[in-house]
């Protein structure tokens, strides 16, 4: 049988996730992705201005077009990713063929980018899977011009924009009463904030792994360290650059930005920040945790080396007393003596009673 097949049987593999070890690290950008595309896409479309609001889905990209030039504020969110659509949408809304191919891609790392007129943010939506215990990643495209925002995601079954949506159907809303880049922001905040639930999720379990690796360290153990210490690889590998691209928006001189919006990215950049240090100290208690696990493991193994080498002295004497009365001399003291064993079984069990008694004294154990 070879070593895989004991390996299964064992459990290893599921143990210790070396599976999610591969689908973090296995990037590679000189590679071009491949993208599944969507079988169904959906646009939902909002169109507002401060004293009216129109909602629409349709299942068609380019029934969207007609909002082009609706001198109101749209936001069009495109559930699925499908290329032939995603161009579409692009060319009417003149965004840029590389920003169309970043909205394609796959594992892009978070950015910000400015192109003919439009600016654009790519990042993450973050989730945490229950069941798995992993935290999940859903990547949306932000496309920010002249009276619009243009978003696209991936997954049309979730997102974290429920709040936002409601408070688009409120008419004295904030988010009614401002500009595009206003819009951008509560997306941007949102997602942000977000970061904070699936945080407080892994803390959760760091936790109670905390607790379980101080009561007793075991390969199980181990086991959820490094499973955790994976997860918040994804999460800081997602909120790290965020910092980068919310810097950029707020060093930005584009006329799509309004300087009393400024001041409202400049929030959501401290709580990356934030989120940012919060994640370093994870990062910091886990490494903790794997010391404690280690430093108990060696104590453990100090306890039973421990153990062993005072049954080893123990022995010692009754070895000794043995060794020297089976010896093949022909005359040894007390070798022919009625009462010899019973000197010598004496002798084996009061020398390591008194040894006993020494080491108790002395705090050996």
């Amino acid at each position: 049988m070879t070593t895989p097949k004991y390996l299964k049987y064992l459990g290893l593999n599921t143990l210790f996730g070396t599976s999610r070890t591969k689908e973090i690290l296995h990037m590679n950008p000189t590679v071009i992705p491949h993208r599944e595309e969507a079988k169904v896409v959906r646009s939902y479309v909002y169109d507002y201005d401060t004293t009216h609001i129109e909602e629409h889905e349709f299942d068609n990209v380019t029934d969207c077009f007609s909002f082009r030039h609706s001198n109101r504020i749209s936001w069009i969110n495109i559930d699925g990713i499908r290329k032939v659509d995603v161009e579409a949408v692009c060319a009417h809304y003149g965004v840029h063929s590389l920003l169309i191919e970043d909205i394609l891609s796959i594992n892009q790392r978070p950015k910000m980018d400015e192109v003919e007129g439009v600016l654009f943010c790519l990042l993450n939506m973050l989730y945490f899977n229950e069941k798995s215990g992993t935290v999940e990643q859903e990547q949306i495209s932000i496309v920010l011009g002249k009276d619009f925002v243009i978003s696209f995601q991936e997954d049309a079954s979730r997102d974290v924009f429920n709040p936002l949506r409601d408070k688009l159907r409120v008419s004295s809303s904030k988010i009614r009463q401002r500009t595009a880049d206003y819009l951008c922001y509560s997306m941007l905040d949102l997602i942000v904030d977000n970061y904070f639930l699936v945080m407080e999720k892994l803390g959760e379990r760091i936790e109670e792994l905390e607790e379980q690796v101080i009561r007793g360290s075991n390969s199980r153990a181990l086991a959820r360290i490094s499973s955790l210490r994976k997860e918040l690889i994804v999460l800081k590998r997602n909120i790290a650059p965020v910092r980068d691209l919310l810097s950029g928006i707020i060093r930005s001189e584009s006329d799509l930005l309004d300087d009393r919006t400024t001041k409202y990215f400049k929030d959501v950049y401290d709580h990356i920040m934030q989120a940012y240090d919060l994640s370093e100290n994870y990062r910091d208690i886990m490494v903790n945790m794997q010391d404690v696990y280690i430093n108990n493991v060696n104590l453990r193994m100090n306890e039973v080396m421990k153990v062993m080498a005072i049954v080893t002295c123990l022995l010692a004497p009754a070895t000794v007393i043995g060794g020297i009365f089976g010896m093949n001399f022909d005359k040894i003291p007390y070798l022919h003596n009625d009462y010899g064993f019973y000197i010598a079984v004496t002798l084996m069990l009061i020398i390591p009673i008194w040894m006993l008694w020494v080491f108790r004294k002395r705090g050996w154990f």
